[in-house]
């Protein structure tokens, strides 16, 4: 009887969606934009808190604050099990010189939604809110409380989950909506590995010196822009045959360089395309890795040097070959050369010494232990082979998630997918870590689908408003299965 009923409400759920939440979602993803929610921004953190608990008593679900994370609550019978959807609010920095929107402002045009956390993550909390109000006013009796977590800090410090667990119960089942369609049944570990060197040169052996290198933003962006700044150090600068030696030189598709001179200082930017370094790698284009291809053999003997001529051993492909990682499962690894610069999250007693951050996403079988020792070698085979002194660090504290594709959950939520889009695509594997590695009994499900590139990270980050629609029915159907069925037993097992 249960089931019969969901099957005759399903329709007017949808019907409701799209005649009255539908309309709402490009107005409510662009105000959730507005909040600049990046790490430490405490103020756009509070306000976005305060939009977030208004909007869910707007839409007559109840809302509160637990902290770190927000729950937004569709409630079901007393006693009933949670169904939690699980998102994160925060987002990434942005260089935005590089952006063609404002990325804050939330512009609706050209058929979508743009700004930062557009997809990545505040996309899936609009879609979550307006699926759980369409729900609540044309769906059947739940057999599940619904509970939406919204978290502040996925993106950064990744504390939210862990003080939340502390003082509050996990749901029964959780849906993270942070990924791919149609499940995602296999998430790489995070790796980030550092090499620092003291500042400093072992021979003045050019007529220049380096005044300045930096690049990239955040270990999990593809860094669209790194910069050298050249001094010379003594007479009349002499610019010319350097100059026309980088000029003739062809940087890597998708980046482009500019040198710049101001009497005793040469400047090189090299500019390249931002991408989310765990799902959308092959998309960007690594200006970091490309300022050290273009400067090879022009710099002093030193820590810039050494670190360049590093970058361009990991950046030599994308998935670790070049350092000697194993390419066997789910695609191998996702290899980043993220930043370079004298402050790093990752290593903070080299603060103020130069320090090149590679992103590696992580398959099996390795362990975080056993990367660590085989990075750790490569780095020290190659100091020893240029003469140089470099230092390792790093977090190599996560591992891989990985879930039985037959599983229970997998087979109803890929049928879910594909009652709404009609489509059969197989289960994902993603380079990006999601919550679901934090809660206990939980897996990624969407929100984005698999044949478009994914922009979360990216500049200028939009989703299409059709697939913010389109993701909200699949959503929808979930719900309708999962929070209005009977409960599943043993989720996770064949």
């Amino acid at each position: 009887m249960i089931l019969l009923t969901v099957l005759l409400a399903a329709g007017a759920v949808h019907d409701r969606y799209d005649a009255v939440e539908a309309a709402r979602a490009p107005k409510l993803l662009a105000e959730a934009i507005r909040f600049p929610t990046i790490e430490d921004n405490h103020t756009a953190h509070a306000a976005q808190k305060a939009w977030l608990l208004r909007t869910a008593a707007s839409l007559g679900l109840e809302g509160r604050d637990a902290g770190l994370v927000t729950e937004i609550e569709l409630p079901g019978p007393p006693g009933a099990p949670v169904l939690g959807l699980v998102v994160h609010g925060d987002v990434q920095p942005v260089e935005e010189k590089s952006w063609k929107v404002p990325p804050y402002v939330g512009i609706v045009r050209d058929g979508a939604v743009w700004g930062r956390g557009a997809a990545d993550d505040k996309g899936p909390l609009v879609q979550a809110l307006l699926a759980l109000s369409a729900l609540k006013a044309a769906g059947p009796p739940r057999t599940h409380t619904v509970r939406l977590l919204v978290g502040s800090d996925e993106e950064s410090k990744n504390l939210d989950v862990k003080t939340y667990l502390e003082a509050h119960p996990a749901p029964d089942l959780t849906l993270v909506l942070d990924s791919a369609f149609p499940v995602v049944v296999g998430e790489k570990a995070w790796d980030g590995l550092t090499v620092s060197a003291d500042p400093g040169e072992r021979a003045a052996n050019k007529p220049w010196s380096v005044a300045l290198i930096e690049a990239g933003i955040s270990p999990s962006i593809v860094p669209d822009w790194a910069r050298l700044v050249l001094r010379w150090r003594a007479g009349d600068p002499g610019w010319d045959d350097l100059a026309t030696r980088l000029q003739a030189r062809t940087p890597p598709r998708g980046t482009r360089i500019q040198i710049l001179r101001a009497g005793a200082e040469l400047e090189i930017i090299v500019r390249g395309h931002a991408a989310h370094a765990g799902v959308n790698l092959e998309g960007g284009r690594n200006a970091l890795v490309a300022l050290a291809g273009v400067v090879e053999g022009e710099l002093p003997s030193g820590s810039v040097d050494d670190l360049l001529a590093f970058a361009r051993l990991a950046g030599q492909d994308l998935h670790g070959a070049s350092l000697g990682l194993p390419q066997d499962q789910w695609g191998g690894f996702s290899v980043n050369v993220a930043t370079l610069s004298t402050q790093t999250s990752l290593a903070p007693r080299e603060n103020g010494k130069l320090t090149l951050v590679v992103n590696l996403r992580r398959p099996p079988p390795l362990t975080g232990a056993e990367s660590r020792a085989r990075l750790e070698a490569v780095v020290r085979d190659f100091a020893k082979g240029r003469g140089a002194t470099l230092r390792t660090g790093g977090y190599f504290d996560d591992e891989p998630l990985a879930f039985d594709p037959k599983a229970k959950i997998v087979g109803r939520l890929m049928a879910a997918y594909q009652r709404a889009t009609g489509r059969n695509d197989p289960p994902a594997i993603s380079g990006g870590g999601t919550y679901a590695k934090r809660f206990p009994r939980a897996i990624a499900f969407g929100m984005w689908f698999p044949d478009k590139p994914y922009p979360g990270h990216d500049n200028d980050e939009h989703i299409p408003i059709a697939d913010l629609q389109r993701g909200a029915h699949v959503l929808l159907e979930a719900l309708l299965d999962v929070a209005c069925g009977p409960p599943l037993q043993a989720p996770f097992t064949p």
